[in-house]
């Protein structure tokens, strides 16, 4: 028997790699003779990098770049071993994670920071870009990114603006610059579109420290943004699925950098050889931190399933709560849950290695 193990990370447990060496531990102590073959995964936030680092056989590049508040700090992107392919996490230089909660203020930061990586893999020859856009703290429609990758935005007097969220209002005029790659795929699972009720000042600003009037001056300043370019550059994106992710960085990479918005899901399947591992595999196994409802709305194991073919899909979890029409409809054949009783989370989380290798010891297949 062939067995195909496709993790993600257990989040705060463990990393895709480990969590697929545990399953294969167990997998080999019961069933000796199958060939076990593990493939780590992400559906493009945690531990992105270091899955396609592997797939890619990326080289790390550390560069000194601006903050979301302009501050220094050192990002890192991975560059592919021909040197075409660069991979950015913009959470790298713009997350949130970079910040105090007294230092959010979606107003003042900016992209800015991730466009310097960009600009920095465009200096060492890269042609195509993979742009992870996950856990961002800034709300400023990917202005900041552009001006960094040569963009200008000016006002009423022909004077540049700040670009960040609190300056957006203010643009009145683009400056375009020359196209800095030949393809620009943006790793994007929300799908909000630009400003609105449900665009990206509204759903995640508050989240970076917005409150109420300061979100309705973002959501002003993504509109004007938006009427300015379909105005001076004849793009109308803003309600395109994603144009308001990661505070409209979607829509900026779409409407300034030519770019694509692709599940992160699908890259990473495609990248990793997935479809083909799939079709050799006689059954695949998966899994999740918690498989629930939810995990049919655009989720790895969703993805996952979609991809497999013919080829049945176990998922081993740490707690299961979806029924089993859930279970069905996700694509799974089963799903087991690794805790047989609960505990404390700090012990749970402790444990899932080894749980997971007893769970997947046990496995009748």
């Amino acid at each position: 028997m062939n067995i195909l193990v496709a993790c993600d990370s257990f989040k705060d447990a463990l990393p895709a790699d480990a969590v697929c060496a545990a399953i294969a531990r167990g997998l080999k102590q019961s069933h000796a003779h199958a060939t076990v073959t593990e493939m780590p995964l992400s559906d493009g936030g945690e531990g992105l990098l270091d899955v396609l680092g592997r797939a890619l056989e990326l080289s790390w590049i550390e560069k000194q770049v601006a903050d979301p508040l302009g501050r220094p700090v050192t990002g890192r992107y991975g560059l592919s071993a021909d040197g075409v392919t660069a991979v950015v996490e913009m959470a790298r230089a713009s997350g949130l994670q970079l910040l105090t909660l007294d230092e959010r203020d979606p107003r003042k930061t900016s992209t800015f920071g991730t466009g310097e990586l960009l600009a920095d893999a465009k200096a060492h020859g890269a042609r195509h870009i993979l742009l992870a856009i996950g856990g961002s703290a800034t709300n400023d429609a990917g202005i900041g990114a552009a001006a960094a990758l040569g963009w200008r935005f000016l006002d009423a007097a022909g004077k540049d603006v700040p670009p960040d969220g609190g300056h957006m209002k203010d643009v009145a005029k683009l400056v375009p610059a020359p196209a800095p790659f030949e393809k620009v795929e943006v790793l994007c699972d929300v799908t909000n579109p630009l400003y609105g009720p449900r665009g990206a000042a509204w759903i995640y600003g508050r989240q970076k420290g917005g409150t109420d009037p300061v979100l309705a001056e973002l959501d002003d300043g993504l509109k004007h943004i938006a009427e300015v370019v379909k105005t001076q550059l004849g793009r109308d994106v803003a309600d395109m699925p994603g144009a308001g992710a990661a505070g409209g960085l979607g829509y900026g990479a779409v409407a300034f950098l030519g770019a694509e918005l692709r599940r992160g899901i699908e890259i990473v399947l495609d990248i990793t050889g997935f479809d083909a591992a799939a079709a050799r595999a006689d059954l695949i196994i998966t899994g999740e931190g918690h498989l629930d409802g939810q995990s049919a709305q655009g989720k790895l194991i969703q993805g996952l399933c979609g991809r497999a073919g013919k080829t049945p899909v176990i998922a081993l979890c740490g707690k299961l709560s979806a029924s089993p029409e859930q279970i069905r409809t996700i694509g799974l054949t089963a799903a087991y849950s690794i805790n047989r009783e609960e505990r404390p989370l700090a012990e749970m989380l402790a444990n899932t290695a080894i749980n997971l290798e007893k769970t997947a010891a046990a496995l009748t297949l």
